[in-house]
């Protein structure tokens, strides 16, 4: 099937999406019975509604094979299963891209591919620290709390800039990061290696290993055992320190190592 063939099917199941979406009711029913099978009482006492708008909505997903009732119960088909999964999916990708709807809205995107993209929802418990007026290093400072504590890092670094890679010398040198992967583009390298002190201490340490991408990446992402963070570029091209997204959950640190396999 061409892209073409694809886009236009996905445009005819639209219909199908917003028969769902666009009823609170039916929305409510799949939710409550994807956490598991309910009778009539069950779903009165979850969703506060009268048997008789109950009745309806349940029929409408009768009808359309998205639940079935078994012994009183009313539990999902595995078309209802799917639908509902990935509802939740949605919803969970809205939630994770408004909670720091600044930081997604403000930059360039391009270099986070759509496989991804599409499970921001993994972030959804990530913060969102930018520097104010009173504190221009805020997001900077944020970060190098995070890499100080940290035993192993894995780092997309897309631009050289002695001001980080000084600070993985010293956690190097200090013995507190034993271990340090850098994914970089030549540029960055052939940088480093005219620096002679980064020379030897990054581009020549047995602790660092150092790998090349054949383009310039415009994302920032750094990869612990504990934690992720991101930073961007603006949409101009430039790179912003300003503003930073952190997480420690396990939701987000797949989603990071997602993002860093991909390079």
């Amino acid at each position: 099937m061409t892209s073409t063939e694809t886009r236009e099917q996905i445009n005819k199941e639209f219909s199908g999406i917003k028969y769902i979406l666009t009823s609170g009711m039916r929305s409510r029913l799949l939710l409550a019975i994807y956490d598991g099978p309910k009778n009539l009482d069950d779903l009165r006492n979850v969703l506060k509604k009268p048997s008789a708008t109950i009745l309806h909505g349940l029929k409408e997903l009768e009808n359309n094979n998205l639940i079935k009732k078994v012994n009183k119960q009313y539990e999902l088909t595995s078309n209802g299963y799917l639908i509902t999964v990935n509802m939740v999916k949605l919803v969970e990708n809205w939630y994770a891209v408004n909670k720091s709807k600044a930081f997604w809205n403000n930059h360039d995107l391009s270099d986070i591919p759509d496989d991804v993209l599409k499970n921001v929802y993994l972030l959804k418990d990530a913060e969102y620290i930018h520097s104010t007026t009173s504190d221009l290093s805020n997001a900077f400072n944020s970060y190098l709390k995070l890499i100080s504590k940290a035993k192993t890092l894995k780092i997309i670094l897309p631009i050289y800039s002695e001001k980080h890679l000084k600070h993985l010398v010293k956690l190097l040198d200090e013995n507190k990061l034993e271990n340090l992967e850098l994914t970089i583009d030549r540029e960055i390298l052939n940088s480093m290696k005219s620096n002679a002190d980064l020379k030897k201490s990054l581009v020549e340490n047995e602790k660092v290993k150092i790998k090349i991408t054949k383009q310039k990446v415009r994302l920032f992402l750094t990869i612990s055992e504990e934690f992720m963070s991101l930073t961007l570029f603006f949409k101009d091209g430039h790179y912003d320190d300003s503003q930073i997204l952190i997480a420690k959950d396990e939701n987000a640190l797949t989603w990071a190592f997602g993002l860093i396999n991909h390079y």
